[in-house]
């Protein structure tokens, strides 16, 4: 009697998983010197998903739900197992347990400035950083490709391998998305949907679900901040290109003020007073005609200043010249309003 007990101990007749503690993305119900009893029961809590796995092959896969292990609920192991007698029975399976809850909070960024192809800029070296979400999704998938045999697998040991998929499809993410970088890299949302699309079936190929992606910060190089600085000016203005230049010129009067202070003397104080006169006449005329001389009135005409002077007007094409050098006036903006103001010389 004493020896039926014993043997009857070694029967398991209750798999579950508590699921005690965060991080946890697989865990290896305790089988050793155990075999699972005919009949058993299997409680897979929401949240859960059940794997059973026989000499190394996944036999089944258990949603939530309570289950009364036999063989009609593992058609699989049929062929494979003899449950007619209950204390020869050589059914020994492993059990998993896979957390489908969302891992959320999870960390990506660029420790090094990383090199983009752009169409509008050509290379552009970028720093990032955001968080993403994601949860266990095909589970048979995830444990033969990533977590294996191992009694427990967690978030923290997915981390590296998850962090560097990331920094591998940032790139391909711009591209294959169509948005000039400037756009991304001013909206940051569409620079995270970029990143989701391109990372998402890369995911999928582990067993897991991309549930959500954040772009929280995006560092550029000076030279392209201060592009996409004005591009963001030019959007507060709209496409007036008369209000752009006004724009300009209240960017451009404080740098007068700071280049005259800086030791030119008087002559650096008239210089600057000169220009922000000159590029304000200019502009209150640009907003007067707008893009269309041929539309200003001739009461504006008469009002409109009849020249500036050369070196006046030498500055103002330098300012024109730098925005089509930035891609900010086209070739023919720029040559129009050269044009414009040559015949204003006098």
């Amino acid at each position: 009697m004493a020896l039926m007990d014993f043997i009857k101990k070694q029967f398991i007749d209750i798999i579950q998983w508590t699921e005690e503690g965060d991080g946890t993305l697989a865990w290896r119900f305790p089988m050793r010197d155990m075999e699972i009893q005919n009949g058993a029961s299997l409680t897979v809590r929401e949240s859960q998903l059940a794997v059973f796995v026989n000499e190394g092959q996944v036999a089944d896969v258990f949603g939530p739900g309570m289950y009364k292990l036999t063989t009609q609920t593992l058609p699989m192991l049929t062929y494979l197992k003899n449950w007619d007698k209950l204390f020869e029975s050589p059914f020994k399976s492993d059990v998993y347990f896979f957390s489908t809850r969302q891992q959320v909070n999870q960390k990506w960024g660029t420790p090094q400035p990383i090199t983009v192809r752009d169409p509008d800029f050509g290379a552009v070296r970028l720093r990032a950083f955001g968080n993403y979400a994601y949860r266990v999704a095909d589970p048979k998938r995830f444990h033969t490709d990533i977590s294996g045999t191992r009694e427990t697998y967690t978030v923290a040991d997915l981390d590296g391998q998850l962090r560097g998929l990331v920094l591998q499809n940032i790139s391909n993410a711009i591209a294959s998305s169509g948005i000039a970088f400037l756009d991304l890299a001013a909206n940051q949302l569409a620079f995270a949907q970029a990143l989701s699309t391109q990372l998402a079936p890369e995911f999928e190929k582990i067993g897991l679900k991309l549930e959500g992606m954040t772009v929280q910060n995006v560092s550029l190089p000076e030279e392209l901040q201060k592009i996409l600085d004005q591009k963001i000016g030019m959007g507060m203005v709209g496409n007036d290109m008369g209000k752009f230049m006004q724009y300009q010129t209240a960017q451009a009067i404080p740098k007068f003020a700071e280049g005259a202070g800086g030791g030119s003397g008087i002559a650096g104080d008239a210089m600057g007073l000169g220009a922000g006169v000159a590029l304000g006449q200019v502009l209150a005329q640009n907003l007067a005609q707008g893009l269309n001389p041929a539309a200003q009135s001739p009461a504006a005409a008469a009002a409109a200043p009849v020249g500036v002077k050369p070196d006046e007007v030498m500055v103002l094409l330098e300012k024109l010249a730098d925005l089509k050098a930035k891609g900010i006036l086209t070739a023919e903006e720029f040559d129009a309003k050269k044009a414009e103001l040559l015949k204003k010389l006098v």
